[in-house]
């Protein structure tokens, strides 16, 4: 069994930043993209951030230049550092990983989520 566990939400007042961890765990054989996600209550699941295991990234526009996707591939860890937060960033954010269990068998799971919200 593979799972995802995130942290590094709360509350930040607009301006501030935070930084979000996800690490998996489990059988683990490989893991390829590695992304993070958010939503908000009524609205699709939106993509935000996306990092290969080479460590090529991309960004939705809204966040470009204020969030930064990396990842420690020795601790099958993803992060995503949020600054210069605003309200519409406020969401539950969820990580999602590739994650293959054996050479052959695929095990794509998604975190929890955690809640970010922005308020002064």
């Amino acid at each position: 069994q593979v799972q995802l566990v995130e942290s590094g939400g709360g509350l930040v007042q607009p301006g501030g930043s935070l930084r979000l961890s996800c690490a998996a765990s489990g059988r683990i054989f490989s893991i390829n993209a590695m992304e993070w996600y958010r939503q908000v209550p009524g609205n699709k699941r939106e993509l935000v951030a996306t990092i290969t295991r080479d460590g090529t990234s991309n960004y939705a526009d809204s966040v470009k230049g204020r969030f930064t996707i990396s990842r420690d591939n020795a601790k099958n860890t993803v992060y995503l550092q949020m600054n210069s937060l605003k309200a519409e960033d406020t969401a539950v954010y969820y990580c999602y990983a590739e994650i293959r269990t054996t050479i052959l068998i695929r095990a794509n799971t998604w975190g929890q989520g955690t809640q970010v919200t922005v308020s002064s």
